[in-house]
């Protein structure tokens, strides 16, 4: 049964023919609204951040969006929504996820969910012959991925996750219902294993594993790279000059961040240790400011004047 059709360029307000940077705006002004730490009502506002989430995660990433735009136009063309034919880039799911903060439309088409293999010595399909017939076959494992926010990522968390699947053996659906933990520091991309939640096991067979595949949340103001975190600040033509000292935010509260005089656009500056954690031993990643200096908009003619005057008596020349 195919997924209800998911309007993302609905849920971030941008038009079907965005530009990259359109997206990227529009994310970062509805995820600063919809941040569960910072909105009124928490409840709404975190199923609104993972909407709007699973939206960029598509939209910005140029061949998930030619893929998002191919199902577009033939929900548009016919007026409802009809998964690709076999063999066209779409796939019949025999599970089903819930609590993993991604949509169905989403798991079925974009998530790279999987059933795989069975481990060494079971095979796929059994020979023919009564001697073969009830040998225990081990259930696939099942891989997906897990929506996790940097703050989670940053202090643990326990999550409920359900997964329903189809007891090829009866035909019945199956649904199981556990708790999986989150440990702090787990990286983008990082694999959670829960043992025995895969499918089930047939003819006495042991049930697979289920693999989940962390992805981090994106977040209005930071970025990750392993347990590093990365913030961009904008500066004044001034600030940059002179040096200045100014409040950041970290995932663990603000600090005040020296900026060095002559400081260059596109500079980087090393925080050690305020990034997230890494495994048991207490150490920390490293939190990274880019520094982006901005000219005004406008001017107003007092300052065109001291502009005029700046330009008068510097000797600098940036093409010397």
């Amino acid at each position: 049964m195919a997924a209800e059709f998911k309007d993302y360029y609905a849920v971030l307000g941008v038009s079907r023919d965005a530009s990259a940077e359109d997206i990227k705006k529009a994310f970062r002004k509805l995820a600063r609204q919809y941040h569960p730490d910072t909105a009124k009502d928490k409840k709404t506002a975190e199923a609104k951040f993972k909407e709007i989430n699973e939206a960029n995660e598509v939209l910005s990433d140029p061949e998930k969006r030619r893929k998002y735009d191919t199902l577009g136009a033939r929900w548009q063309d016919e007026g409802n929504f009809q998964p690709p034919p076999p063999g066209a880039g779409g796939h019949e799911q025999e599970f089903h996820f819930g609590g993993t903060g991604f949509s169905d439309f989403f798991e079925q088409y974009f998530s790279g969910g999987s059933r795989y293999g069975f481990p060494q010595g079971f095979e796929e399909e059994m020979p023919a012959g009564a001697a073969k017939k009830g040998r225990p076959r081990r259930g696939h494992d099942i891989e997906g991925d897990i929506l996790v926010t940097l703050e989670e990522a940053m202090h643990g968390t326990q999550r409920p996750i359900s997964l329903q699947t189809m007891n090829r053996q009866t035909g019945e659906v199956e649904t199981h219902q556990f708790e999986v933990r989150i440990p702090p520091g787990a990286t983008d991309g990082r694999r959670i294993r829960v043992p025995g939640q895969g499918e089930t096991g047939r003819n006495g067979g042991e049930a697979g594993d289920l693999y989940l595949r962390v992805r981090h949340a994106a977040h209005p103001e930071f970025t990750t790279e392993e347990a590093d975190l990365h913030h961009d600040l904008d500066l004044a033509p001034w600030e940059a000059v002179l040096g200045a000292e100014v409040i950041v935010p970290t995932l663990d509260g603000s600090i005040k961040l020296r900026i060095p005089a002559g400081s260059e656009n596109g500079q980087s500056l090393r925080v050690r240790g305020r990034g997230l954690p890494k495994g048991k031993s207490g150490e920390r990643g490293d939190f990274f400011v880019k520094l982006n200096v901005v000219l005004p908009d406008k001017t107003s003619d007092a300052e065109r004047k001291l502009w005029e005057q700046l330009r008068s008596t510097s000797t600098f020349n940036p093409r010397a």
